[in-house]
C-alpha cells in the first residue's frame, strides 16, 4: 500500500475516526485505524465494537487532488501514534507499507516508522440492507438529538435507559429519552420505508452530532436487528442497538390536567436559574413553583446553610385551577427549557405529585414531562 495525501484533510479525517477509538480495549487491534488505500479514494476507519466510524476521503475533492494513490491495499496502525505524528507534519504525507506490516511516513524531511498490523483482523463493518433506508437533513436531526438525548438515564443498571428510541412510522419519526424521572420526546414528519422501534446508545448521536458539517447535509439512516448506520458528506457511523423493551412513552403523558398556565420560555428559564443558586444535589435540585394572586407565578428555593431566593413573574394565560403548588427538579427544568427554541410554552399540572407536561405553543410535537419530587 502507498499513497500521498493532502496533510489537512488526513488530520481531519484521523480526528473523526479517533473518536470512537477507544485505548482500554483488550483488542489491541481495535487501538489501531484500519487506513485502506482504494484505486480512487483512502478510507479510515475506527472502532471500539460497540461504535465504528468510517470516513472515505475521495482523490478529488471540488477540482482538487486530494490523494494520489500508487498502490492499493490495506493496514491498521496504532491510532494514537497515527493522529499524533499527522498533526505535527507541516506538509503533505507520503505513506508506505510493506509486506512486513512497516509503515513509513514522510513529510518534506521528516520521515517516521510505525509498525502496524494485519488489516485482515480488524472487524468487519456491520452490512446494512440498501433497500431500508429514511433520509433526513443534518439541522433537524441535529436539533431533534439536542433536544431529546440529554434526558437519557447515566445509571447503567437499565441499560435501556441509556439509550434513545427511535421510533418509524409511516411518515414520521419519534425520538424519545427517559431516565424514569423525566421524558424528553420529539416527532418529525419524514418519508420512511421503515417501520420499526429503535434503542440508539446516547453516545453514538452525540458522536454523530459532531459529525456533521453542514447543517445542509443530508442524513442517510440504515438499520438491521442488531446495528443502526447513518451516512453523510463522505462520513458514516455504525452503532451496535441496545436490546430490550423500552417504555410505553404514549402512556406516560397525561390526557387532562388541573392547570394550564402559557408563559415565556426565556423568563421562565432565567427565573429558574437564579432559583438554582440556593439549590443542590443533596436536596434534589429542589425548585417551588407556586401560583400566588390567582394569575401570578412563584418560584423559590431555600437552603438552610445558605439562604433563600424568591422571585415573581407574570403569567399570559392561566386556565383550571388557581392553586397550585409543586417542588421539581430546578438542573431538570434548565436541561428541558434551554433546547425549547419557541419564545411561549404551556405548561400542564395535574397535581402536586402528577408530572408537569411542557410544550412550544407553536410545537405540539415537542414535549418534556417532568416528574416532582419529595420535599420530605
Amino acid at each position: 500500500m502507498e499513497f500521498t495525501i493532502n496533510n489537512e484533510h488526513f488530520k481531519k479525517a484521523m480526528k473523526e475516526v479517533s473518536r470512537a477509538i477507544s485505548y482500554k480495549t483488550p483488542l489491541p487491534i481495535l487501538t489501531g485505524v484500519k487506513v485502506i488505500a482504494n484505486q480512487d479514494s483512502l478510507t479510515l476507519i475506527g472502532s471500539n465494537s460497540n461504535i465504528v466510524i468510517e470516513k472515505t476521503i475521495p482523490a478529488v475533492i471540488d477540482g482538487l487532488r486530494i490523494v494520489d494513490i500508487y498502490h492499493t491495499g490495506s493496514i491498521v496502525i496504532s491510532a494514537k501514534y497515527l493522529h499524533e505524528i499527522v498533526k505535527k507534519l507541516p506538509d503533505h504525507i507520503h505513506v508506505k507499507a510493506n509486506d512486513n506490516h512497516t509503515v513509513t511516513i514522510q513529510s518534506a524531511d521528516i520521515i517516521t516508522s510505525l509498525n502496524g498490523m494485519n488489516a485482515d483482523e480488524y472487524p468487519s463493518i456491520p452490512e446494512m440492507d440498501e433497500s431500508q433506508v429514511v433520509t433526513i437533513t443534518g439541522k433537524d436531526f441535529i436539533d431533534i438529538i439536542k433536544q431529546t438525548s440529554f434526558a437519557v438515564s447515566k445509571n447503567e443498571s437499565r441499560p435501556i435507559l441509556t439509550g434513545v428510541l427511535m421510533l418509524f412510522q409511516q411518515g414520521r419519526l419519534t425520538v424519545a429519552a427517559t431516565n424514569s424521572h423525566r421524558l424528553a420526546l420529539r416527532e418529525h414528519m419524514i418519508e420512511s420505508n421503515i417501520h420499526k422501534s429503535f434503542i440508539v446508545p446516547s453516545s453514538c448521536l452525540n458522536e454523530l452530532t459532531k459529525l456533521i458539517d453542514h447543517e445542509s447535509d443530508i442524513i442517510e439512516i440504515h438499520a438491521t436487528e442488531n446495528h443502526i448506520a447513518f451516512s453523510m458528506n463522505n462520513s458514516s457511523i455504525f452503532s451496535r442497538l441496545i436490546e430490550g423493551n423500552y417504555p410505553s412513552i404514549h402512556e406516560l403523558i397525561p390526557k387532562d390536567a388541573k392547570t394550564v398556565i402559557t408563559v415565556n420560555t426565556k423568563q421562565l428559564l432565567n427565573g429558574i436559574d437564579r432559583a438554582s443558586l440556593f439549590a443542590n444535589e443533596w436536596t434534589n435540585n429542589n425548585i417551588h413553583i407556586e401560583i400566588v394572586d390567582k394569575s401570578k407565578l412563584k418560584i423559590s428555593s431555600n437552603s438552610s446553610q445558605i439562604g433563600q431566593i424568591e422571585e415573581i413573574q407574570s403569567v399570559k394565560t392561566l386556565s383550571g385551577e388557581s392553586e397550585l403548588s409543586i417542588s421539581l427538579d430546578g438542573s431538570f427544568l434548565m436541561d428541558a427549557l434551554r433546547v425549547i427554541n419557541e419564545e411561549d410554552i404551556s405548561i400542564s399540572f395535574g397535581g402536586s405529585m402528577k408530572p408537569i407536561l411542557i410544550q412550544p405553543l407553536s410545537n405540539i410535537s415537542h414535549l418534556h414531562l417532568i416528574s416532582p419530587v419529595r420535599t420530605y
